[in-house]
């Protein structure tokens, strides 16, 4: 037996973009059963949880296997390609005592390949047998407990979803669900953005979205079927590894694709391989960044992980590390002064001109979300640790920013609009130096008493005082915001239904931009004309993240009225995209008909509504020790008192 091994070092150069393939001409059928080189993959479940994962790749690579078993791990289903040895780096350390080697056993050099292991050296001298320590993966999830396969569905504690007859509308989404669905290699990875029999011209609607595919996947993990989104995740993780160009620039490594397609390229003969081609922005309409990508995906992950109880899934090594470099891409330092995101336009759902450039609401909510969920997952030992009190560090001090400076309810209205200008003083009450006359004329009146909101964004002399539905409904589901400011959030959207709920929820911002503001801001873009599309349309897919959020705060009785209403409409106009008008009365001018996060959003809403327990699961309390921790360190300084303390009687509640 040969055995073929890399031994990952430092001195390792970055290798050039890589394809990811698996070539057998019967995946090609999703139905097919039929399997060629098939093995298994064993891990040591020792060297798993002895590291937790604190690995260190300095300019250096992790292995990367071919579909189905990314990382080192198969279900079963397809073949192995090993390819080349990619390059990551990531900010954590490895204990000087020990190195990591992995290896691959096999026969002759051909593809009749042996299992692939992964091995730990140390100076440890208790480590168990190998042989009583391997977690054998084959066939879908498993459990390393020496006795083969687990169903996850069986572990004690874990909830079942509730078994309800399903509706006739029920059931025709759950079809076209279905028929969405991607695979590769003969595994389903994901589904498609849209799947309209009479669009001819689909654009990118054909490919796999991370941002997209979130609803699909909670619907799927709510009727208790994970290996869709299990392959999800880790075929994503492996393309996080590609090299990503424009214009002879890379981006930050870490860095998320939007989204992915399966292509078949053939070879010779009658022989064909299929393989992932994902777009990072370089090819995406204004070049836009996926800011959001990365931060959707850790939020997934923690869900995948709460759902199914394969907490082993966000353990592994190449798991870890991929989330490690997705943290260490977000928190780089850099020249701003706001715990606040900054990004370009165009980097989240609203990924066209609208105005969203610099600390929108909707990336710094995700970013929270993500933060909370990673300190969940984030294996913590000494090559974690600084990661760990960086993200405690930036949690803290960005939901006392959103807190503080991005709520507007009739107080904050009337406090800005007296304020003074020009204050040079560490002591300023109009820190950002807004001006009053930028509080627009439709704020006034159309902000209810009982009610509040998130601002649109915030800089230096800037408010957008624009309501962004996601951002606030995240910021309901992370606690982003206070008790109080929730329950106001809510308040709004209940006191303003005609606005932002009209014939269909859910709008994606309120107001739209109209006339001369709407030619300056969106470059006079035909698709963002007032409500429409991103400008004020009304998009079905925020459906499931308003259940959430109302699930959340107990008003089911909110939640109810807007799934009602999507249900009675959205089959009759065959699922659309987005609708347009003030209203969302008319089906979008440009809108995709089958959109694949229209269907998979009110199906998630459903599920949602029927397993309370699950939804628990999905969305974070109140953390106060969060709120008590302060880096700032001015009250050593003697300049000044933080601003924290003098303003927490009104962030704590």
């Amino acid at each position: 037996m040969n055995t073929i091994r890399f031994l990952i070092k430092p001195t390792m150069k970055p290798t050039s973009k890589i394809l990811f393939s698996c070539r057998n001409s019967q995946f090609f059928n999703p139905n097919s059963q039929t399997q060629t080189h098939p093995f298994r993959v064993l891990v040591s479940p020792r060297f798993i949880h002895n590291t937790h994962m604190a690995f260190r790749f300095p300019s250096s690579g992790f292995y990367q296997s071919e579909p189905n078993g990314i990382g080192g791990f198969s279900n079963g289903r397809g073949s192995y390609i090993v390819s080349r040895v990619l390059s990551t780096s990531v900010e954590t350390r490895v204990n000087e005592n020990s190195f990591e080697r992995i290896y691959v056993q096999g026969n002759n050099g051909g593809m009749n390949v042996k299992p692939l292991v992964v091995e730990r050296i140390d100076k440890d001298e208790n480590m168990v047998g190998e042989e009583g320590s391997r977690i054998e993966v084959d066939g879908g999830v498993g459990v390393g407990n020496g006795g083969g396969d687990v169903n996850l569905r069986n572990l004690e504690g874990l909830i079942e979803p509730k078994v309800v007859e399903e509706s006739e509308v029920e059931k025709e989404a759950w079809r076209l669900l279905r028929e969405a669905v991607v695979y590769y290699c003969g595994s389903p990875v994901g589904t498609v953005a849209a799947n309209d029999p009479g669009d001819k011209q689909p654009l990118n609607y054909d490919q796999v979205f991370i941002r997209d595919f979130v609803p699909s996947a909670l619907a799927f993990l709510l009727k208790g079927e994970g290996e869709i989104v299990r392959n999800f995740l880790l075929h994503t993780l492996q393309l996080q590894s590609w090299e990503k160009t424009v214009d002879c620039y890379s981006p930050g490594q870490g860095l998320m694709p939007a989204s992915f397609k399966v292509r078949t390229v053939p070879l010779d003969e009658n022989k064909y391989e299929e393989v992932l081609d994902p777009d990072f922005g370089e090819s995406a309409i204004g070049r836009v960044a996926p800011v959001d990508s990365g931060l959707w995906w850790i939020i997934l992950l923690r869900a995948y992980g709460k759902l199914t109880g394969d907490y082993a899934l966000q353990e592994r090594v190449d798991v870890q590390t991929g989330l490690k470099m997705i943290l260490n891409l977000c928190l780089t330092d850099g020249f701003d002064m706001f715990p606040s995101l900054l990004v370009t336009d165009g980097s989240c759902m609203i990924d066209r001109r609208m105005g969203i450039h610099g600390h929108p609401l909707e990336i710094q909510a995700l970013f929270y979300s993500a933060l909370r969920c990673s300190r969940e997952m984030l294996a913590v030992n000494d090559g974690s640790k600084n990661l760990v009190r960086a993200i405690n560090n930036r949690l803290s001090a960005l939901s006392f920013h959103i807190r503080e400076y991005y709520w507007v309810d009739m107080k904050k209205i009337n406090e800005i609009y007296r304020y003074k200008t020009e204050e040079y003083s560490m002591d300023a009450t109009n820190k950002f130096n807004i001006y009053p006359e930028q509080i627009p004329s439709w704020l006034m009146d159309w902000i209810p008493e009982e009610g509040g909101y998130m601002m649109g964004n915030l800089q230096p002399a800037h408010m957008d005082f624009r309501f962004f539905t996601l951002g606030n409904l995240w910021s309901i589901v992370s606690s982003l915001g206070t008790p109080r400011q929730n329950t106001a959030m809510l308040n709004l959207i209940e006191a303003k239904w005609d606005d932002l709920v009209g014939h269909m929820p859910l709008k994606i911002c309120y107001p739209a931009f109209e006339f001369e503001e709407w030619r300056i801001i969106t470059g006079s873009d035909p698709k963002n004309t007032p409500w429409s599309y991103h400008n004020g349309g009304s998009w079905p897919t925020l459906l499931w993240q308003f259940t959430l959020a109302c699930m959340k705060m107990g008003r089911l009785e909110l939640a109810q009225k807007a799934v009602d209403l999507a249900e009675k409409r959205l089959p009759v106009d065959h699922w659309p995209e987005y609708y347009d008008t003030r209203t969302g009365r008319f089906i979008g001018k440009q809108a995709r008909r089958f959109q694949t996060w229209t269907v998979a959003g009110f199906l998630a809403s459903k599920l949602l509504l029927q397993n309370p327990e699950m939804a628990s699961m999905l969305f974070w309390e109140e953390d106060y020790e969060l709120l008590e921790i302060c880096v700032c360190a001015l009250s050593k300084s003697g300049r000044k008192k933080c601003s924290r303390f003098a303003a927490k009687s009104q962030i704590l509640v």
